[in-house]
C-alpha cells in the first residue's frame, strides 16, 4: 500500500468517526423534538455531543461539520439549564441541524430527493459472525423503527460504543473467530460505560456452565443456542431498548405537616416520581379523583381522622382497592403499626425517613401494584389493553371529547387469512405474528392513542383527537408497511396483511362506535381485505 492509498485510507477512518459523531447528534435532537416535554433532560446530552462533535470535526479538518455544530452549540447557550425550549429557540435549532443533516447524509442518500429517514433511538449493534443473518436482522429491525449496524471486527465494535452507546448488542459468543472472543471483546467495552450495555448472546455451540456464567456477568441478559429466528430476537431486542422507558410513578402525600410534606415533595421529584402534595385529609376524595394516584402515602395521625380512617375511606372505592397504601409516623409501638397495617395499609415507615428507605420501597410497591394491574387489564401475549379494558378507555375518551370539544376515532383491525397461517406454520407462528403486529402498532401510534386486543386476531385502535382523515392516513401507513415485513418461519418466510375499519365519533355511545368501526373493517374485506375503509357518517 502506497502512502497516498495509507492517507486515503486515514481520511476515510475519521470522517466515519465524525459522521458517527454528527448522528448523535442528530439523534438526541430527534429525542427533543419528540418529547417538548422532557426537552430540559436531553439538553446536556445535545450540548455535551455537540462540543465533542466541534472537536473532532476541527482535528480532522472536516469544515462544514464544525461550522454547523459551532452554529447549534451557539443556540444552545441561550438555551438555559432546566428552562423548557421556547419556539423561537426550537426553530432555530431545527434549521441548524437540518445543516448537519445535510452534510451528514452518506453520498447515496444526496443523491435521491426522499427526505433522509429519522431514527428515534440510539443504535442496536449488531457482532454476528454469519454476515447474512446480519443483515437480514438489520432489514427486520428497521422496519421496527431501530437504527441497526452490523460490525465484522472487534475493535469497529469497540470504536463505535465509544461514540455512542448503543441500546443493546446482539453477540456471537465467538466473534473474532477464536472460542469466546466475542465475550472478551464485551468484557473489554464494558468498562467504557459506567451503566453496562445490554447483551444479547447468540451461539452455535450449547455453552458450558463456565461460558454462560462468564457471558452473564458482563452483561448478557439473554444466551441463544441453537440460534434463533429474527421474529425472536426483535421481540427480546425490544425488551432490552429504551423504547420501554418505565413512566414515573405517581404518588399522593398526604400529610398535616406543610414542612414535612414539602420535604416529601422534593424527595419524590429527585427520584424521578410524580408528587401530587395534600395538607388537608377533607381533601382526600378530590385528589383521588384528580390524580388517579399509583402509591399513597398518608401521615398516621392528623387533625380530625386517623391515617387509617382515611385508609378505610380509600379501600371502600374498588379502583382504589389494590392501589399500595404506605403509613408514616413516628410510632414505634409493633403492635399499633400491624393494628394500621390490618385496616388498610401495605407498608409503615417512621419518621424521621431516610430517602433512599423511602424510595426503595416506592419502588418496590409501585412494581409490583404496576405487575398486578396488566395482569388485570392486559393481554397477556401481545401486552396490549384486553377487551374489556379497551371498552373502558374508548368511555372515558368520549367524555374527553365531548368536554373538550375534540374529535375521536376508533379503529377495528383485522389479521388476513389468520386461520391459514396457523394451520400452515403453526399456532406458536400465528403468535408471533400477533406479537410482532402489537410492536408494529406501538411504535408507529403516539404515547396517547390507545391500542387493544379485541380478540383472536383482532386489534382496536383508539385516537383522541383526531380527524377521520388523518387517521385513515395513519393506519393506511402502517398498513403498507407491515404488509412488507418479512415473517419468518424456519427455513421459510412469508408475509401478512391486515384489513382496518374506522368510525368518527359523532356524539354517540361506544357501542355505536364499535358497531360501526366493525361494518367498516366488513366493507374492507368485502373490497378484497389489506385495506382501509372509513365508516359513513
Amino acid at each position: 500500500m502506497n502512502d497516498e492509498s495509507q492517507k486515503e485510507k486515514l481520511r476515510q477512518h475519521f470522517a466515519r468517526r465524525v459522521t458517527t459523531q454528527a448522528r448523535v447528534v442528530l439523534d438526541t435532537w430527534q429525542k427533543i423534538r419528540e418529547d417538548r416535554d422532557q426537552a430540559a433532560v436531553y439538553r446536556d446530552e445535545l450540548v455535551s455531543a455537540t462540543d465533542k462533535l466541534v472537536r473532532y470535526a476541527k482535528r480532522f479538518e472536516m469544515e462544514s461539520h464544525a461550522a454547523a455544530a459551532e452554529q447549534i452549540l451557539g443556540l444552545l447557550e441561550h438555551w438555559h439549564q432546566s428552562s423548557p425550549l421556547m419556539d423561537d429557540q426550537a426553530r432555530q435549532l431545527e434549521d441548524a441541524t437540518e445543516t448537519l443533516r445535510h452534510c451528514t447524509q452518506r453520498r447515496t442518500d444526496q443523491e435521491t430527493t426522499d427526505t433522509p429517514q429519522q431514527y428515534r433511538r440510539t443504535p442496536v449493534y449488531i457482532a454476528l459472525s454469519n454476515g447474512e443473518m446480519a443483515a437480514r436482522l438489520i432489514r427486520q429491525l428497521e422496519f421496527f423503527g431501530f437504527r441497526a449496524s452490523a460490525f465484522s471486527s472487534a475493535s469497529d465494535l469497540i470504536e463505535a460504543c465509544a461514540l455512542s452507546k448503543p441500546e443493546t448488542i446482539l453477540m456471537d459468543v465467538n466473534f473474532g473467530g477464536d472460542t469466546n472472543s466475542g465475550i472478551a471483546t464485551v468484557e473489554q467495552l464494558q468498562e467504557q460505560h459506567d451503566t453496562p450495555i445490554p447483551i444479547i448472546f447468540m451461539s452455535d455451540e450449547d455453552g458450558s456452565i463456565e461460558t454462560r456464567l462468564r457471558a452473564s456477568r458482563c452483561g448478557g441478559e439473554e444466551f441463544f443456542y441453537p440460534a434463533v429466528d429474527p421474529g425472536q430476537l426483535i421481540e427480546k431486542i425490544e425488551t432490552y431498548t429504551h423504547g420501554n422507558t418505565v413512566e414515573p410513578y405517581k404518588v399522593l402525600v398526604l400529610d398535616d405537616s406543610r414542612a414535612q410534606a414539602k420535604y416529601m415533595e422534593t424527595v419524590l421529584k429527585k427520584a424521578g416520581m410524580t408528587a401530587h402534595i395534600i395538607t388537608d385529609p377533607m381533601q382526600i376524595i378530590h385528589a383521588l379523583e384528580e390524580f388517579s394516584p399509583e402509591i399513597i402515602i398518608l401521615d398516621m395521625y392528623m387533625p380530625g381522622c386517623t391515617g387509617m380512617e382515611i385508609a378505610r375511606v380509600i379501600r371502600q372505592q374498588d379502583r382504589f382497592h389494590s392501589v399500595p397504601i404506605i403509613y408514616l409516623s413516628a410510632e414505634e409501638d409493633v403492635s399499633k403499626q400491624l393494628h394500621a397495617m390490618s385496616l388498610g395499609g401495605d407498608d409503615f415507615l417512621t419518621k424521621p425517613i431516610d430517602p433512599k428507605h423511602l424510595i426503595a420501597t416506592l419502588h418496590n410497591r409501585g412494581r409490583r401494584a404496576r405487575s398486578l394491574l396488566a395482569l388485570m387489564i392486559r393481554d397477556s401475549l401481545t401486552g396490549l389493553y384486553n377487551h374489556t379494558h379497551t371498552l373502558h378507555l374508548l368511555e372515558q375518551e368520549i367524555v374527553r371529547a365531548r368536554q373538550k370539544d375534540q374529535p375521536l376515532c376508533f379503529a377495528m383491525l383485522d389479521i388476513d387469512y389468520f386461520k391459514k397461517v396457523n394451520d400452515t406454520f403453526g399456532h406458536p407462528i400465528g403468535d408471533r405474528v400477533l406479537r410482532s403486529l402489537s410492536m408494529f402498532l406501538k411504535q408507529r401510534l403516539r404515547k396517547t392513542d390507545h391500542i387493544g386486543r379485541y380478540g383472536g386476531e383482532e386489534f382496536a385502535i383508539i385516537l383522541p383527537n383526531t380527524r377521520p382523515g388523518d387517521a385513515r392516513n395513519v393506519l393506511n401507513e402502517i398498513r403498507e408497511r407491515f404488509s412488507e415485513l418479512v415473517q419468518p418461519a424456519g427455513d421459510r418466510e412469508f408475509n401478512v396483511t391486515f384489513s382496518c375499519g374506522i368510525s368518527a365519533w359523532q356524539g354517540d355511545s361506544a357501542q355505536a362506535l364499535c358497531e360501526r368501526a366493525d361494518r367498516a373493517l366488513y366493507t374492507s374485506k368485502e373490497h378484497g381485505r389489506n385495506c382501509v375503509s372509513l365508516a359513513e357518517s
